[in-house]
């Protein structure tokens, strides 16, 4: 040190948790790059992906853009894989309003996904096909992200932390108990194959129809508490980024989350999904279609995801970032933390579509004409419910509280409910 110079106090040290704090609520942070990467095996040719990266909030304005990532694992055939890959992203759209600002559309975003998944699944009956499909549809717009599910294809979020978060809920009899209570309430039966000798084998099902799940669309033969509301999430990045890992049950099966996770760290996208079906394959062999996407949200200036140094565990790793269970359907120990450079906006699984669209839906009664808040056709008064109405109406009931649905918008609700069947259900 020069004897001109004055000597410099040391600034004081800034806790990780508030450093990450303000990273989360700096708006000024540029729009990351998103890369992805696309694999798979066929083992029944029915599972499809969908990849979209020019999508457009404002059409013609490209500072709106955003990028959306799906599988469509389907069974009983192909029809419903495809008609959803065709249309829910359309559906979802136009039940947003126009004209509204960004922070506005991702906030609309959650119910239009519900509005979007059940529409979908309403278009789809009226083919009268019966095969059916999960939906596992995730929106990138800059660092946030937002996972609407039916089904058993997962999307998984591995972060810098080195934590690995389930973005979806697995919508299997076997292992989601307050389906299984939510089916057997509204009419269902659940059980197992009973094969010669009264054997019973294979994972719980339901009955009639035999189907393992509690939420696809389609499946029309078989009952309308097999429902396409879906589990919805959605969650914030920090400007560090992180790896989404999309992909249908052929890979689920065989490597658990973190497995799926550590496989691939450090890779290009398009070779990390390679890599998630090899492990897949290793592991289990080809028993079903496997399908794998990864999506890698980065600053721009990263080529790709860094890889996570390795660490030894110890209880301030443990604090920092301490992992959630994959099984946990319980809201407050589902929440994705903060200091994990990860901030949770929204998470809602309800079956119940009242729950799903609330009671502020915009409405202009002044008119006498509404629009149906599922299929978005405008109707007289007259012609359709409230979704929170009751069954019949009485001086004491409002039958204009909360959004508007048409008359066959609110059979399909009461029916998804167990009220009455809206469709013949096939006992064969």
């Amino acid at each position: 040190m020069s004897k001109t110079e004055v000597p410099r106090t040391k600034a004081p040290l800034v806790p990780l948790a508030t450093l990450i704090g303000r990273e989360l609520r700096n708006e000024k942070v540029e729009k990351p790059f998103v890369r992805y990467g696309q694999a798979g095996l066929a083992k029944k040719g029915e599972d499809y992906f969908l990849i979209k990266t020019n999508c457009q909030r404002i059409t013609g304005d490209s500072s709106t853009l955003f990028s959306v990532f799906a599988i469509f694992d389907g069974h009983n055939g192909i029809s419903a894989a495809i008609f959803a890959k065709e249309n829910i992203l359309n559906n979802v759209m136009s039940a947003i309003p126009q004209d509204i600002s960004r922070d506005e559309w991702l906030q609309a975003l959650p119910r239009a996904l519900v509005v979007g998944f059940v529409k979908t699944d309403t278009e789809f009956q009226q083919k009268g096909e019966t095969s059916g499909t999960t939906a596992t549809f995730v929106l990138v717009d800059g660092w946030t992200v937002t996972v609407a599910s039916v089904g058993d294809s997962r999307c998984i979020l591995d972060t810098q932390g080195g934590v690995v978060s389930l973005l979806t809920v697995d919508h299997r009899l076997e292992e989601n108990v307050e389906e299984r209570e939510r089916v057997t309430a509204s009419g269902g039966e659940v059980g197992r194959l009973n094969v010669f000798g009264g054997n019973e084998v294979g994972p719980l099902r339901c009955w009639p129809g035999g189907l393992c799940l509690s939420r696809s669309i389609g499946d029309t033969d078989v009952g309308e508490y097999i429902v396409p509301i879906p589990h919805v999430k959605q969650v914030k990045l920090s400007n560090a980024g992180g790896r989404l890992i999309i992909a249908s049950d052929g890979i689920w099966d065989a490597l658990s989350s973190d497995m799926a996770a550590k496989s691939c760290r450090g890779l290009p996208a398009e070779l990390a999904a390679k890599l998630v079906v090899k492990e897949a394959l290793r592991s289990r062999g080809l028993k079903d279609d496997t399908t794998c996407l990864v999506v890698d949200i980065i600053p721009s200036d990263h080529p790709v995801l860094p890889p996570i140094p390795k660490k030894k565990h110890n209880v301030i790793t443990s604090l920092l970032f301490g992992k959630k269970s994959q099984n946990s359907t319980n809201k407050a120990s589902n929440k994705l933390s903060a200091v994990g450079a990860v901030e949770e906006l929204f998470e809602e699984g309800s079956a119940m579509l009242a729950e799903r669209l609330g009671k502020d839906f915009p409405l202009n009664a002044s008119s006498g004409i509404f629009r149906c808040a599922v299929c978005q056709v405008d109707q007289p008064s007259g012609d359709g419910l409230s979704v929170n109405s009751g069954p019949f109406f009485s001086p004491a009931s409002k039958p204009w509280e909360g959004p508007f649905l048409c008359a066959n918008c609110r059979r399909k609700k009461d029916a998804m409910e167990g009220k009455r069947p809206s469709r013949p259900i096939v006992t064969a």
